[in-house]
């Protein structure tokens, strides 16, 4: 019952956190340079068709009510139409949006794969030759920028042993893993790197515990204390970790997508930027944004069910 209340309040806290996302959204789009417009109509548009083109955008209205129709349109799932590609943004956005989950999602699971079994060893022999030289390789991952690591990976799995295609998006499951796979590992190095240092030394914290000393003194074996006691209480900050990391992850994605050619919203975004195509990228960040959100959410439930007392 105490969960379930802490969920409640939890999505209850999300509402103010979505009208502040649809607020800061509204105004920073309405700060870039340039407008619609001008966008759709070229550079040698004339000032009545710039006038004519914003009227039926509901440009030419104060602030506040353009505001208001904005709000409106979007718990109404209209988010408009892309300037450039003459189709609804919403439509737009669920064929991208994909894309780019399963390359968060498949990041996400290769970290993990990477991250728990060696900051265990790493604890385990801390301050021993395994520790030095899996800080030292994860310390250079850490160092190195999303997109130098993915062109490094590019070069040298793709276009020289040319082992995983140079970029694009497959149509079968088995195809997009294969495809995804090169960026999905770009993004889960650095992201394993920062997972592992922060579960190293939850570890090693845990390990020195009293809990820990009593169930060595009832005789429990080594692998249910890991496992029971020590992986369990280490992972509740490195889930918090995680959650704050998803943000950073979908801003790597973006340049990741742009270096491997990846057909998602983050090269979604990057072309809506440079095209001026303002509802695409107005509707994207509302979908990313509510998707950390989201993200935050689950984090904090899941940290709840791993330790009850934060549900209290």
């Amino acid at each position: 019952m105490p969960l379930f209340s802490f969920i409640v309040r939890r999505i209850l806290q999300m509402i103010p956190t979505v009208v502040f996302i649809l607020v800061v959204t509204f105004v920073l789009i309405r700060l870039l340079p340039g407008d619609p417009a001008s966008a759709m109509l070229g550079d040698r548009a004339l000032d009545a068709d710039v006038l004519r083109i914003n009227a039926s955008l509901g440009l030419d209205r104060p602030v506040i009510i353009q505001f208001f129709y904005f709000v409106r349109r979007v718990f109404t799932g209209d988010l408009g139409n892309s300037i450039s590609l003459k189709i609804p943004v919403l439509q737009l956005i669920a064929q991208r949006l994909p894309v780019t989950l399963m390359l968060i999602g498949m990041a996400a699971v290769i970290a993990l794969l990477l991250a728990v079994p060696l900051a265990f060893v790493a604890a385990l022999k801390r301050e021993q030759a395994p520790d030095t030289a899996i800080r030292g390789v994860f310390q250079v991952g850490l160092s190195m920028p999303v997109f130098y690591i993915g062109i490094l990976l590019l070069t040298l799995f793709a276009a020289n042993l040319k082992w995983f295609p140079v970029g694009g998006y497959g149509d079968t499951i088995g195809s997009k893993v294969y495809h995804l796979f090169l960026p999905a590992l770009t993004l889960a190095l650095s992201f394993a790197a920062v997972l592992m240092r922060n579960l190293r030394a939850a570890i090693i914290g845990v390990i020195n515990a009293e809990y820990v000393d009593f169930a060595r003194s009832k005789g429990l074996r080594s692998r249910i204390i890991l496992f029971r006691h020590v992986l369990r209480n280490a992972l509740i900050s490195t889930i918090t970790l995680f959650g704050l990391q998803i943000g950073s992850l979908l801003g790597g994605g973006v340049i990741t997508e742009t270096v491997f050619a990846v057909p998602g919203a983050g090269r979604l975004m990057i072309d809506s930027i440079y095209g001026r195509d303002y509802p695409v990228l107005q509707g994207l960040t509302i979908a990313l944004a509510v998707l950390v959100s989201l993200t935050f959410l689950v984090t904090d439930i899941v940290q709840a069910w791993l330790d009850p007392r934060i549900a209290r």
